[in-house]
């Protein structure tokens, strides 16, 4: 087994999920079977219970696995299916290690970080490595870990203290470092200033680790006097320095280090050059240029309540990208704050209120992801109602399915107090309510969680013709209430259709309006299984709706691979909320030349 592991200097932000993705893609490109591994370095045992605002999505997989939005980032580029172990946090290790003192496993010893927590560590990934996650049989040949954090910080010292370890016991040939670090440009001067890498380099070293690849950050491509200046202070060769700097669009960052030749010093090192071919990215290549060129906007308008962070939406950002270039249009996101809609707004800042309904109105679709709390709740059923009365395509994820069925019930049953036993649990019309199976003590892990299947219930139908008219789908699910089975007879009476359920016939997981251009709400979350060059089937057909090409898709079928034959979609949607161009987010706009969502 090969190891790959990347770190970080300097600043957090750089994009370091960004780069160990292109690390993999390149290197599976040559023909080598790639997994990854996420360490965070925080106490919490996984993601699951940490805010949107603290730390972006928390991204579901197949487990169930609660994980780092970096790992949504290696299955997309990778096209993989990884597990919750693929993801390590301090949390994780301390909680093993306290679980085998107290059964005795120690044999009385005295029991601390080294070397139980590091052993543990390097153990915990030897382990992960050799799950095959691609769907083949045997072991991968090449596993890159990214290390959370940025070198230097206190919580990640048991995680360096093992690493050193490992890349010592694994032995030279085995183990590749690759330190992602900053190249600042001083505006004053205009030079591009080497010292804080030179600092973060001497920082890995004097903490028992070398690198063997630098891969710097810059707006621009580093200077030749700058990667001698570099190679000589920080003792790399020079062709082992790689510049990553600031390009249109993500997906063109392996083609970045393909052009630098970055996967020939990463072979050299694990002495696999005899071994690996030529990258192909013949594919990936087409896609990074095309996505470039079309510039006819689709404009999506997003009503949700974390709207100061792109990153807390990353995933249906993604999906959404995917999308749009399958239908060849520019995507354009109208950020919307839910509460912004509802009344109350209207009179506290008619400003917002007034900015808000406009990009409402002026949307080609409406996308209501999912969320929890009953913050801005009002507002997104309002958006519902706006998409139903006036035949706008809308996409309901989680609790934007369960709004659509409340204001369904609210506005076409007549009962107003219609609401979620989450928000109203005194309500005489609870359209949703608290899973049985669920807790209300405990948070972490306790909800619906992972790939669970829904059966179609009507054949005919728009969901069930996006996913190819199979009989079911597995989708991944994160979710605490549903729709209350009791009054799922009197919402059908009335016209709404639940066209897909779970194998019992009683939880509901997909919905739609038959009579509506496309109007669809699901309980399960489809971003997380949308790949570049394979969309989402709903979050194409949104986009397809939007773009009047959605009757053209379901009669000829989706085809297996989008976006390259016909042209795809230029990428430089901006991020706007209440009308305001918000700054890039830490991961997305990265490697960005404007200040946008990019693949």
């Amino acid at each position: 087994m090969k190891y790959v592991l990347v770190t970080g200097g300097v600043v957090s932000g750089l994009g370091k999920g960004v780069t160990a993705s292109s690390i993999g893609l390149i290197l599976k490109a040559c023909g080598l079977r790639v997994t990854s591994i996420k360490i965070d370095p925080y106490l919490n045992t996984d993601a699951g219970t940490m805010s949107p605002f603290e730390h972006g999505e928390v991204y579901v997989l197949d487990d169930g696995g609660e994980v780092d939005l970096d790992l949504g980032n290696y299955e997309r580029f990778l096209d993989i299916k990884l597990t919750g172990d693929n993801n390590i946090t301090t949390g994780k290790i301390y909680q093993a290690v306290i679980d085998k003192e107290r059964r005795g496993d120690y044999l009385g010893k005295t029991v601390q970080v080294v070397p139980h927590i590091t052993d543990a560590i390097q153990e915990w990934i030897e382990c992960v490595a050799v799950i095959p996650v691609d769907g083949k049989d045997g072991p991968p040949d090449v596993c890159v870990i990214e290390l959370g954090g940025t070198i230097g910080d206190i919580e990640s010292m048991p995680f360096i203290e093992a690493l050193g370890q490992f890349s010592y016991r694994v032995g030279a040939g085995n183990f590749c470092l690759i330190h992602v670090s900053l190249v600042p440009v001083l505006s004053v001067v205009g030079e591009q200033k080497t010292k804080p890498t030179q600092h973060s380099v001497r920082g890995l070293r004097s903490l028992g680790l070398t690198p063997d690849i630098l891969a710097c950050r810059s707006t621009t491509e580093l200077d030749k006097t700058v990667m001698e200046k570099i190679s000589r202070f920080c003792h790399v060769p020079v062709d082992n320095i790689i510049t990553l700097y600031d390009v249109s669009n993500i997906w063109r960052v392996p083609l970045l280090l393909r052009e630098q030749k970055a996967h020939e010093a990463i072979l050299k090192v694990l002495n696999l050059k005899g071994v690996a071919r030529e990258p192909a990215l013949g594919e990936w290549t087409s896609r990074a240029e095309l996505c470039d060129k079309l510039h006819e906007p689709v404009r999506v308008a997003m009503v949700g309540k974390y709207m100061g962070l792109s990153d807390a939406y990353l995933s249906v950002l993604k999906a959404l990208v995917h999308a749009a270039v399958a239908c060849h249009r520019k995507l354009c996101i109208d950020w919307i704050a839910a509460s912004d809609l509802e009344d109350e707004t209207s009179i506290a800042n008619p400003e917002n209120y007034r900015s808000a309904w406009k990009l409402l109105k002026g949307a080609n679709a409406i996308l209501v992801p999912g969320g929890f709390g009953d913050r801005g709740v009002e507002g997104k059923i309002l958006a519902a109602r706006y998409a139903r009365a006036n035949r706008i395509p809308f996409l309901g994820i989680c609790l934007g399915m369960q709004i659509a069925v409340i204001e369904f019930a609210r506005s076409i049953l007549g009962f107003p107090d219609a609401n979620s036993t989450e928000f109203d649990p005194n309500t005489q019309n609870p359209c949703v309510i608290f899973m049985p199976e669920g807790s209300k003590t405990h948070m972490g892990g306790t909800m619906r969680l992972g790939s669970r299947r829904t059966y179609f219930q009507v054949a005919d139908c728009k969901s069930a013709k996006l996913y190819g008219n199979q009989s079911f789908v597995d989708e991944r699910h994160r979710h605490r209430y549903e729709v209350n089975p009791d009054m799922v007879q009197q919402l059908e009476d009335a016209g709404l259709s639940f066209t897909g359920k779970d194998e019992s016939g009683r939880r509901m997981e997909i919905v739609e309006l038959p009579d509506h251009p496309y109007f669809i709400g699901v309980q399960f979350h489809p971003e997380f299984k949308s790949r570049p060059g394979k969309p989402s089937a709903l979050f194409l057909g949104l986009i397809a709706a939007a773009t009047g090409q959605l009757e053209t898709f379901l009669k000829k079928g989706v085809p297996k691979t989008w976006g390259l034959s016909n042209g795809t979609s230029g990428l430089k949607s901006h991020r706007y909320v209440n009308g305001t161009k918000l700054a890039n987010g830490s991961l997305d706009g990265i490697y960005c030349k404007a200040n946008g969502i990019h693949v």
